[in-house]
């Protein structure tokens, strides 16, 4: 009896032990740990204190003097470095189409122009397509999952990105106005420069790490929906996601990955991606 029950267990654990190999076969990773492969540069416009052009001119594609994305090495491990002192994104050369990216973030300490002494801020923007610098001379048109030090889940629609999510109100909101906040029984309403709401939805909750913790942030999309996740906590569903592009609407389902500077230094690591064939389901309640 005891060995037939050792044989069980032994073959429970192989099984385990296969699947749990097999899942992770499926994780491509987008940062190799070595240097930026894989990934463009570009910054936009120099900027006052006051986040004015200086010159209107972009420091451009893969042209960065200041060594705003660098990979350094810190406890041993190599990781992104973004310092934020210019504006601009580390981009994907590659698309992505129904996937779940996965990647870990911290703060560093340092803030510049228009964002020193401010909350820090950056992003992962997402389903990134048409020309660079389509948003404040920056960042390609895209959906953005907020990295901000309080507000990391946040949606933001970047240079024509939109969609649906249900909301309830709260008053008073940023800056005196009317927040948007995603609720699951909310009323369903779209975020886009053109509606009402503005582009911006304020995540559920709260499960962003102190600063200087390192955070694992998990994007879901698959079809017209995608999810955010931080910390293994949902912050918003977005549905219909899609553009805005010369007065048409237009799917917005695949894309580019951005990484943003945006001011504040940032560290990233551990940034991977794998196709999926739907959405989990737990997430969706």
């Amino acid at each position: 009896m005891k060995a037939k029950f050792t044989t069980a267990l032994l073959l429970c654990a192989i099984t385990l032990a296969f699947t749990i190999v097999h899942k992770t076969d499926h994780w491509q990773k987008l940062f190799n740990g070595k240097n930026l492969t894989g990934w463009d540069t570009y910054i936009g416009p120099d900027l006052d204190d006051k986040g004015k052009p200086l010159t209107g001119t972009p420091v451009g594609l893969n042209n960065d003097p200041k060594q705003v994305f660098t990979v350094v090495k810190q406890n041993g491990e190599n990781i992104i470095r973004v310092s934020g002192q210019n504006w601009g994104a580390l981009i994907t050369h590659s698309e992505f189409e129904n996937y779940h990216l996965q990647l870990q973030f911290k703060w560093g300490e340092l803030t510049w122009g228009q964002k020193k002494g401010q909350k820090k801020d950056s992003g992962l923007l997402y389903n990134s397509v048409g020309p660079y610098g389509a948003d404040y001379g920056a960042w390609m048109r895209a959906q953005e999952f907020q990295i901000e030090e309080g507000n990391t889940g946040d949606y933001w629609g970047c240079a024509g990105g939109m969609a649906d999510m249900p909301v309830v109100t709260r008053i008073p909101g940023t800056f005196g106005k009317i927040d948007y906040v995603y609720h699951n029984d909310g009323t369903l309403l779209t975020f886009s420069q053109q509606s009402a709401q503005g582009r911006h939805c304020v995540k559920q909750g709260d499960a962003e790490n102190p600063s200087g913790q390192w955070n694992t942030l998990d994007l879901y999309c698959h079809g017209d929906t995608s999810i955010h996740v931080v910390n293994g906590k949902v912050m918003m569903v977005l549905y219909h996601n899609r553009q805005l592009d010369n007065g048409k609407e237009l799917p917005l389902t695949k894309g580019k990955i951005q990484l943003q500077s945006e001011g504040s230094e940032i560290f990233y690591r551990q940034i991977k991606v794998q196709q999926i064939k739907q959405l989990p389901a737990e997430m969706l309640k």
